[in-house]
């Protein structure tokens, strides 16, 4: 049965909640204002610095968030030292595995990161007291399944081209949920992390960059700023159908 269920109406949302980008795309979208009180009560904004982790693999699990700017890098070290880059997270993600006690991969702040953060031990509740919740977990992780297996082909199958493409295809979807018409960014990524990420040598990054501003797919700025005047042309550029 849902205890939180209560007659609250829509205005009655905290304030904080209803201009939040997760609260009409992520986790808190299914949520009523009455439960959104309710997880409001115990949740923390905050600002994560580029280069610093959120939780690191191996950890123990004290709470989740949900992504409201900027990206996460995920990775897994081997027991050797070697790392990989294993995806990416955007606004409005949910950030962590409910009822996983210690955390798999390491979770840093790609760029400027601002996140909500809330108590494991609140989530698991409401997960189980609230079917709505669980089904968008649900949700979400298959999502990321599916990303999961067409960064596969991507890593496996595609050019060089290709993949240079369709990482900046990603990024430029997914940065910033509510842009629309030309897209434009920053590279969340530095030129050895995008390699790492492809599985390709930082020349080789840097080559395939060029080539795509020389064709006119993308304009790229200071060295880091990237517009891309025609999204489908850098989708087909990709690969992708």
């Amino acid at each position: 049965m849902d205890t939180y269920r209560k007659n609250v109406p829509e205005c009655d949302a905290p304030v904080v909640c209803r201009s939040c980008e997760a609260r009409h795309g992520g986790l808190c979208s299914v949520l009523t204002a009455a439960q959104l009180v309710e997880l409001n009560r115990h949740s923390i904004r905050r600002r994560i610095d580029a280069g610093n982790e959120v939780i690191g693999q191996g950890e123990q699990v004290g709470s989740y968030s949900n992504i409201l700017k900027g990206v996460i890098k995920l990775s897994k070290m081997m027991s050797d030292g070697r790392q990989q880059i294993v995806g990416l997270q955007f606004a409005p993600d949910f950030l962590g595995r409910p009822f996983l006690g210690e955390s798999t991969i390491t979770a840093e702040a790609a760029t400027d990161t601002d996140i909500c953060t809330f108590p494991r031990n609140v989530v698991d509740r409401m997960v189980g007291e609230v079917p709505d919740m669980e089904r968008k977990l649900h949700s979400q992780s298959l999502k990321e399944l599916d990303e999961a297996r067409d960064w596969m082909l991507t890593l496996g199958r595609k050019t060089a081209q290709e993949k240079v493409a369709s990482f900046l295809y990603l990024i430029a979807t997914h940065i910033d949920p509510e842009s629309f018409g030309i897209q434009t960014f920053d590279l969340p990524l530095s030129r050895a992390d995008i390699a790492d990420f492809l599985g390709l040598t930082i020349e080789t990054v840097s080559r395939q960059m060029t080539k795509l501003r020389k064709d006119g797919i993308i304009v790229i700025e200071n060295n880091r700023h990237v517009i891309v005047p025609k999204l489908d042309r850098l989708r087909d550029a990709a690969g992708i159908d």
